[in-house]
């Protein structure tokens, strides 16, 4: 089977530890992403993507490689499909300086076409990299769970 692979591309006024941070630390992941990223981000450590409000696991996988802060590899599924290799895709963060700004790529691969997962992070990946970069830039995130819920939130 062809696997689905999504590139997105931001560019952040910050430094790559910053970046780096506002990544693998939960105090700061809950601030633009409504959820907490919580692992020892060593290769071969289970990392979960939990939410704020009870703590409940939407997102589970493995860190496959780690360079800190350049580069992050890890595994991404649902907890339900972590021994389902078919539903287990893999999310790459590059972190390169240019200039006064860092150059985040965010590669999503390994995802099965035309699955749930695939619309999900269509639409996940844009906006949590857009309240990254405001909360970093301005200090204040977009308020993604709250859009989510809001009567705009088809549009996303």
């Amino acid at each position: 089977m062809n696997k689905a692979k999504q590139v997105y591309v931001t560019y952040i006024r910050s430094t790559r530890e910053k970046v780096w941070d506002a990544i693998t630390n939960p105090e700061v992941t809950r601030q633009y992403w409504g959820h907490n990223n919580v692992s020892e981000w060593k290769p071969g450590a289970t990392w979960e993507h939990r939410r704020v409000s009870n703590s409940s696991v939407d997102i589970a996988g493995k860190v496959i490689e780690t360079s800190p802060p350049k580069r992050l590899v890890i595994s991404w599924a649902n907890p339900a499909n972590l021994h389902d290799a078919d539903k287990v895709s893999r999310v790459t963060f590059d972190l390169e300086d240019m200039v006064d700004l860092v150059r985040l790529t965010v590669t999503h691969d390994e995802l099965e076409p035309d699955s749930d997962m695939l619309r999900g992070i269509n639409r996940g990946w844009p906006l949590v990299l857009s309240s990254l970069k405001s909360l970093l830039e301005t200090g204040k995130p977009i308020d993604i769970m709250n859009l989510k819920s809001s009567p705009d939130a088809a549009k996303l």
